[in-house]
Formats: C-alpha cells, sequence, structure tokens
C-alpha cells in the first residue's frame, strides 16, 4: 500500500497552489519532506493527476540513456529530470550514471528480479528406434536377473551366518 494517497497528493498540492504558504511551512504542517511536497507539486505542474498516481515501471536502456544524455546537454538536477520524465525516484538517475560510467549502455539493460529458476529445461531426446527398444529391453531384463541372483545369494548368505552364531551361542551355554 502506497504510503501518501493520490487525494493527500492532490490536497497538499492544491493547498499549495491555492494559499501564500511555502514548500517548508506545508511539509511542516502535514509532517512532509520539503522536497517531497516540491516533487508532488512538480509532478502535477508537468503531469496532471497522472503524475500524483502511483507507479510501477520498468525501463528500457534507450530511455535510460535518453534521459542522461537530456540531464548532461540541459545541465539539469536530476530532480528536475525525474518531474520531467515522471520518474519516481530521483536518486535512480545517479544509479544510472555511475552504472553507464562502469559498464555503457549494455549495463542499463534492465535485470531480472527474483530467483533464478532451479530446475533446467527438459532437454529433448530422440526418440528411440525399434532396435534400440529391444535391445534396450534385453539388457533390463539380463540385469534383473543378475539382481535376483545377487539378492538370493545375499540372503543365504545372511542366513549361514544367523545360523552360526545361533550355534555359537548355544555352545557357549553348555
Amino acid at each position: 500500500m502506497a504510503k501518501h494517497t493520490e487525494e493527500f497528493k492532490y490536497r497538499v498540492v492544491q493547498e499549495y497552489f491555492n494559499d501564500p504558504i511555502g514548500y517548508r511551512a506545508l511539509s511542516k504542517k502535514y509532517g512532509l519532506q520539503h522536497s517531497t511536497v516540491k516533487r508532488w507539486v512538480g509532478w502535477y505542474q508537468t503531469h496532471g493527476m497522472e503524475g500524483l498516481a502511483k507507479k510501477f515501471t520498468h525501463y528500457s536502456a534507450e530511455f535510460k540513456l535518453s534521459v542522461l544524455r537530456y540531464v548532461w546537454d540541459n545541465s539539469i538536477s536530476y530532480s528536475q529530470a525525474a518531474i520531467h520524465f515522471n520518474i519516481r525516484n530521483p536518486g535512480i538517475l545517479a544509479q544510472w550514471v555511475q552504472l553507464y560510467r562502469h559498464g555503457g549502455l549494455g549495463a542499463l539493460e534492465p535485470l531480472h528480479k527474483g530467483r533464478p529458476p532451479t530446475m533446467s529445461t527438459p532437454s529433448k531426446k530422440p526418440s528411440p528406434n525399434q532396435e534400440s527398444v529391444a535391445q534396450s529391453h534385453e539388457a533390463l531384463l539380463e540385469e534383473l536377473n543378475y539382481l535376483r541372483l545377487e539378492n538370493a545369494y545375499l540372503k543365504k548368505l545372511q542366513a549361514l551366518v544367523q545360523a552360526k552364531e545361533k550355534l555359537a551361542r548355544e555352545r557357549k551355554r553348555k
């Protein structure tokens, strides 16, 4: 949920326009930072009610670069550029500058958020032909017979060990 509703923002902006009161006095009255009130007024002047609406946006690398070029060409602050382009967080522009200086346009590409998928995509296996199916069937039958024999051998061995232990216990009792 947003910290402040659109109606509240609009009321603050309208009070700024209607009353001879500055950003600081208005911010003290409502318990806000004066930069917040200034930003709301700027958004409203530039974009109307849409500027006060809640906004979730992912920006492309080209858009980010155009914003940075606008800032550099016109020598304006990040706050002024954020108001002009309707970007909610002016501090993000400083991050964009750092990313661009360190990695160029590729570093401005939006990142995927969240955990990466843990399951790998299933690889497409070629469909087996009839001969390989018959061969694998025979191999499975051989393995099954081998495992059955091994299981029977181990059961017999275990029975012999238990019988030997039982005989040893009986001799010990006598």
